[in-house]
């Protein structure tokens, strides 16, 4: 191969959701404020599940860290992608960029461990009531969650160095909205089939053991609410989990939609609403589902402005 072609670049440019310019400033709208409602709506449940003693618990232990991973995944993207809807060229440096992918997978990945601990949790609660604040101990908590971290922040370093110990050549405009591990490997110029095999065997191994968690917990969720003699009974049992069970549909569906399809019918256009769909669209709705849906949370918010 000769290095004719071989560019070295410096930055990188992103092409963002759209390059339809009639559609700029309406979209700048609309994510600025799902942006908004997102910083507000993790915060105050962090805030609120840190200041409310009756909801220190384990349950409420992990929507707090759904909501730290929640606020991070969309920091981490949305700011950028705002810049890209008001300048006429978006670049992002080298440096930049590789820090994002690194910041995007940490994040992700501890958003699919956080959804399956919690579907184990509600699995103990429903299950094992009598035994749930034996089993669900704060050592045992801890470790649920700092385990995944420490997975997810090996991957976060292990895949943007080896992306970007590599030469870029070709073409340094990225057909997404932010550095992700699938636009960024069509631009590297050697050693692709290893790293997208790596690439996928890791995203396949994140998605399946999470979700075969999660179906499981469920599977015999569903098995205890049928064995249940009483409506009361069964009407808690679905009330306790169904925010979680939401959350988890619509997150793993979007990602399932968008690495799960064949090669031949990826479009970059379809990936980015997925994008959209699980990195802004989730993290907004997911304090909304748990605050909605949620009377202890509602009893909170306003035990804790009672006392303000």
């Amino acid at each position: 191969m000769g290095h004719s072609n071989l560019t070295v670049f410096n930055d990188f440019i992103l092409m963002g959701v759209t390059r339809e310019p009639k559609l700029q400033h309406p979209l700048f709208g609309v994510f600025l404020t799902i942006y908004i409602i997102t910083v507000v709506g993790n915060l105050g449940m962090i805030i609120l599940t840190q200041l409310d003693s009756r909801l220190h618990t384990p349950m409420y232990f992990f929507i707090r860290h759904l909501a730290f991973i929640d606020l991070g995944n969309s920091t981490v993207i949305c700011p950028k992608m705002l810049v890209n809807f008001v300048v006429e060229k978006n670049t992002i440096s080298y440096c930049a960029c590789a820090t994002q992918m690194a910041f995007f997978i940490l994040f992700i990945v501890s958003e699919l461990s956080i959804l399956s601990t919690m579907a184990y949790d509600r699995y103990v609660a429903i299950c094992n009531p009598l035994l749930y604040n034996v089993i669900m101990n704060p050592r045992l908590c801890h470790l649920l969650v700092g385990i995944p971290y420490l997975y997810s922040i090996f991957q976060a370093v292990m895949f943007p160095t080896m992306y970007f110990t590599l030469t870029f050549c070709g073409s340094n405009v990225i057909s997404h909205f932010y550095c992700d591990v699938v636009p960024v490997l069509p631009m590297l110029c050697s050693h692709t089939r290893d790293l997208e095999i790596l690439t996928i065997l890791f995203s396949a191994f994140n998605l399946i053991s999470s979700l075969l968690v999660v179906l499981l917990s469920y599977t015999l969720i569903l098995l205890a609410i049928c064995r249940m003699h009483s409506a009361e009974g069964r009407k808690k049992a679905f009330s306790t989990c169904g925010s979680h069970l939401t959350v988890v549909v619509v997150f793993y569906g979007s990602l399932l939609f968008m690495y799960v399809q064949p090669k031949s019918t990826h479009s970059f256009e379809t990936d980015k609403m997925a994008s959209v769909f699980y990195t802004l669209v989730i993290p907004m709705l997911n304090p909304l589902i748990y605050s909605l849906r949620n009377k202890e949370v509602k009893n909170a918010f306003h035990r804790v402005f009672k006392n303000q």
